[in-house]
């Protein structure tokens, strides 16, 4: 593909190929700046009948010239190329986790050492980790080979041992996949990936175990030393293979990778990518998280780490079963304020895995789909906060024995109370009717603690702009800043229970508005602050409660509104509802009104 300078683009068409829906977007130069301009979408079309992908790009992408009145497509459904008039793009891009994404097995010697710096670099680069395999899982070798061989990843990433530790143990582990001959997902016609990023020193050794049925390659150790990881160079080897191997079987992908102008990345490794640059540009701790139809993926930057997660079995259409499964039906109802009728909403559920483009048709529907959101986030986040851990086994006066248990070390590195910004992204969260919904998602399903400002992704463009950050970073960081986020204001909230029927905290705000009171323990109260005002807002806690400088001291910072403004939250950390301890439905209803989340309750049939 020729090389394009950077100020001879003025035409960008990005595309996002999801598990449902595939969406398109155009960038134009205007006036010497980037804007994303125009959006289309479509069903994406990786699966019978069509299983091509590209159908549904076209589809997207002809949406997208309609709009703009601009000819994309020739009459080849081919994309037309350079820029002239009122025809054609200047470069292609696309991100893609259509087809399940990347499905990746690891493996490594300590389940929480080297095992788990694997999924880091694996879940790092944009993939599922369908399963671990560490000398100290539990599983007998037979049943280790049984799971080897039922799964059918896209690749397999092997750690183990530090440079010039343990020989042994990899090879073991060696011996263990080999023979069980692990199938690729895509059938036969490809030999599977096998990327070893352990000991140099076993590398002979691991070499010759594995035979010609499977494409082996070596990359630097994820964990060369105890105390230091090194996931770069298996990030990179993975986004390689990914393109070489599994996008290049999947149906349609062939035709794809030919017509884009940069390398396919994987949906979430683009998201983690723009997501790392702001929090990297603006020095602070940021959250985002990507709720989909299949998974949900949650991405952090503390203290400039950097951790994703998928949780596989946690989405909205695809796996809200599953939702449904893990968090129970009481848990989800506890966020619904009027009846339902729980054997109508399990058939809703059943209907919405077999129909997953589906929107909800009413409120009651909407509301129902807004509190399984809830769980989905929450299950998501915690399974984030487990895995976002300081490297274990690094502590001191520790013994041999004591890096094998679970609980070695590793503590979560994920504090709500340093988290700056909280970005939502995801249909549910994106495509929600009232950016006062997308709000009320966020707090209830994340709990931050403290000043926390929250944004959406106006039309989850993040994917788009993660790919584009790699050709074009000055138009990525362009359209991030003046058209993906929607700022919808700042939550500020105190840690700790607080006591009934007494006062949560005080507030006095000055600035662009000025207001003061107190929030009630249990109280949720809404101050407007559009999107372009600032105001300085001091909060004195009950002496149980912690705002930041700890129990009972004061707190004053500078927040942004947004559209939805100051969201005081009196309601105490961790967030409580229902059972017999947390708070009632009839609380749920009056935080539902005094954020005014649903305006025509009448559209609710009550049973």
């Amino acid at each position: 593909m020729p090389v394009i300078s950077p100020d001879e683009i003025n035409v960008i068409l990005a595309t996002d190929c999801g598990s449902t829906t595939t969406k398109a977007i155009m960038i134009e130069k205007i006036d010497g700046h980037y804007r994303q301009t125009y959006r289309g979408e479509a069903p994406t079309t990786v699966e019978e009948p069509a299983a091509n992908v590209t159908i549904g790009v076209a589809n997207a992408i002809a949406e997208i010239g309609e709009l703009a009145g601009r000819k994309l497509l020739d009459e080849n459904n081919e994309i037309i190329r350079p820029a002239r008039g009122n025809e054609g793009c200047d470069i292609y891009i696309s991100t893609s986790s259509a087809g399940g994404g990347l499905q990746m097995l690891v493996s490594g010697v300590v389940r929480e050492m080297t095992a788990a710096s694997a999924k880091r670099a694996a879940l790092g680069a944009g993939a599922i980790v369908l399963d671990i395999i560490a000398s100290n899982d539990k599983r007998k070798p037979y049943e280790q080979i049984q799971r080897i061989r039922e799964l059918r990843p896209d690749m397999i990433l092997m750690a183990g041992g530090t440079d010039g530790g343990t020989e042994k143990h990899v090879v073991q582990l060696a011996e263990l996949i080999a023979p069980a001959k692990p199938q690729p997902r895509f059938g036969s016609e490809y030999r599977m990936p096998v990327i070893f990023a352990g000991n140099k020193e076993a590398w002979p050794m691991v070499r010759d175990t594995f035979d010609d049925s499977v494409e082996l390659s070596q990359v630097e150790n994820v964990r060369p030393i105890l105390d230091r990881e090194n996931l770069g160079p298996a990030r990179d080897m993975i986004h390689d293979l990914f393109l070489e191997h599994v996008m290049a079987h999947a149906p349609g992908y062939d035709k794809l990778i030919a017509w884009t102008d940069a390398p396919i990345m994987p949906t979430p490794g683009a998201v983690g990518n723009i997501l790392k640059t702001i929090a990297e540009k603006s020095g602070i701790n940021a959250v985002g998280v990507d709720i989909g139809g299949a998974t949900t993926d949650v991405f952090s930057v503390f203290d400039g780490e950097f951790n994703r997660t998928v949780s596989a079995n946690l989405g909205m259409s695809y796996s809200i079963s599953n939702v449904c499964a893990e968090a129970t039906m009481p848990n989800i109802l506890r966020w619904v304020h009027v009846d339902m009728d729980e054997r109508e909403l399990r058939n809703r559920v059943k209907n919405k895995m077999i129909r997953p483009t589906t929107i909800p048709q009413s409120l009651e529907a909407l509301i129902f789909e807004q509190a399984v959101s809830r769980e989905a986030l929450r299950l998501a986040y915690l399974q984030h906060k487990e895995f976002a851990t300081t490297l274990k086994g690094v502590q001191q006066q520790r013994t041999v024995g004591d890096l094998f248990t679970q609980d070695s070390g590793g503590n979560s590195i994920v504090d709500n109370m340093k988290l700056d910004l909280l970005v939502a992204s995801g249909g549910v969260l994106s495509h929600a009717p009232r950016m006062e919904q997308t709000a009320a998602m966020l707090i209830d399903a994340f709990e931050p603690e403290g000043f926390t400002r929250l944004a959406k992704d106006s039309i989850f463009m993040m994917p788009h702009l993660g790919v584009l950050a790699q050709v074009h970073p000055q138009a990525a960081l362009e359209v991030f800043e003046r058209d993906c986020l929607i700022y919808l204001g700042t939550c500020i909230a105190t840690a700790g229970k607080p006591v009934p029927n007494k006062v949560a905290f005080e507030y006095r705000i000055t600035g662009d508005i000025t207001a003061q009171g107190e929030i009630l323990a249990g109280e949720l109260k809404r101050i407007p602050l559009a999107a372009d005002q600032e105001a300085r807002v001091s909060i004195t806690p009950h002496r149980k409660l912690d705002a930041g400088n700890g129990k009972g001291q004061s707190v004053e910072k500078t927040v942004h509104g947004g559209t939805v403004g100051i969201i005081l939250d009196g309601r105490g950390r961790p967030l409580l509802v229902g059972g017999e301890t947390g708070y009632s439905r009839q609380d749920v209803s009056q935080w539902v009104e005094a954020l005014n989340l649903y305006e025509n309750e009448s559209l609710v049939s009550s049973k």
